[in-house]
């Protein structure tokens, strides 16, 4: 259907999206076919608890107005982003704003929520966790590193006599000194990440009790975090010291012996991409077919069939060249028709997510 000519369309199964949803998982918040409801409920992993989607919608309560207490909020202003009641529209405060349903709001920002909530859960927390699980891995190579410094000092050192016990000893410092330093950076890096892994687990905590909640007010008002956790902390690229043993000339007793190269830090950028829209929630193993298999053939008594909307998965809504909309199943029989209250032919016809069906008027402009 044209999006310019058309109400909302039917909800789709979040699991196969195809079939019409007519149910709700409150606690995965994904809309479900009834053929998928039995997979669903197969995942051990939770407790499910799936509910009729128009049981789900009737448990939401209206927020509060802010402004007009006595009064709940019915619509929700996309420009000033809050809800609003019928005092605020008939103020005049919000002409010319566009406005929304208020459950159609709460739907989005759920929505958008739970795609928040997916990406930390499972792409920047496991990131995190990687990028944590490396430094452990760096001590270890600096540790290594440094035994291998004083091994090679020690073997140097054995060769040579006691005036040379005191370079010895202030390049065994020096490396101590740029293990401490390194140690200093890793820790302090460490402490960051862990803290942030930290708020990524509160964020997470708060967004599924929100999402429980099925508080309106706590949705709208909720701003997330997330633009704060995609940058991900600089990768600390290390140039470890080495040591550089010289031949040995008793004249040149310093310079001969040896000495470190100088401990540097650099950082790099990791980058970060945004997971592919539907890369998580693209049904498996579906292909379209090669050539369209046609199921039935209905006939509408319509002069012009003008447009079709899937009450479920056997039932259609049909409208045609006159007043009336027509319900018809797949065995072709009619099981309801409705006329439009103006006797006009409607322009476009589509079912709400609660099954009722919606037509628009283009004459009389309702």
């Amino acid at each position: 259907m044209d999006p310019r000519n058309s109400a909302q369309d039917v909800v789709r199964c979040t699991l196969c999206q195809d079939s019409v949803a007519p149910m709700y998982c409150e606690v995965c918040h994904i809309h479900l076919c009834k053929d998928c409801v039995e997979t669903h409920l197969s995942d051990s992993s939770k407790v499910h608890k799936v509910v009729s989607l128009k049981q789900y919608l009737t448990t939401l309560n209206n927020p509060k107005c802010r402004k007009h207490h006595e009064k709940q909020c019915e619509l929700h202003c996309e420009q000033c982003d809050i809800p609003i009641c019928a005092k605020c529209i008939s103020s005049g405060k919000h002409s010319g704003h566009k406005k929304i349903d208020i459950f159609q709001s709460f739907e989005i920002k759920t929505g958008i929520l739970e795609k928040i909530l997916q990406e930390l859960e499972k792409f920047i927390y496991p990131k995190y966790k990687e990028i944590a699980s490396n430094i452990p891995v760096q001590k270890a190579d600096l540790s290594k590193n440094s035994r291998k410094l004083r091994t090679a000092i020690d073997k140097k050192g054995e060769v040579w006599h006691r005036e040379i016990d005191t370079i010895i000893t202030n390049l065994k410092s020096n490396v101590e000194e740029m293990e401490s330093k390194h140690l200093v950076v890793l820790n302090k890096q460490e402490d960051e990440i862990t803290r942030t892994i930290s708020e990524i687990t509160q964020t997470i905590a708060e967004l599924k009790k929100l999402l429980n909640s099925k508080d309106v007010s706590l949705v709208s008002e909720y701003k997330p975090r997330i633009a704060a956790f995609r940058r991900l902390p600089p990768k600390l690229k290390v140039s470890l010291p080495n040591f550089r043993p010289q031949e040995i000339h008793t004249d040149q007793l310093i310079k001969q012996f040896g000495s470190l190269s100088a401990l540097s830090f650099t950082t790099e950028e990791q980058d970060y991409s945004m997971p592919p829209q539907g890369a998580e929630s693209s049904p498996p193993d579906r292909s379209l077919m090669d050539v369209p298999r046609i199921i039935t053939a209905i006939d509408t008594g319509y002069k012009y069939l003008s447009g079709v909307t899937c009450l479920n998965d056997t039932e259609v809504w049909t409208r045609g060249s006159n007043s009336m909309m027509k319900l018809f199943n797949l065995q072709g029989e009619q099981v309801e028709s409705i006329q439009t209250k103006s006797g006009n032919t409607p322009q476009d016809i589509a079912v709400t997510r609660s099954g009722d069906l919606v037509y628009t008027d283009r004459d009389d402009r309702t």
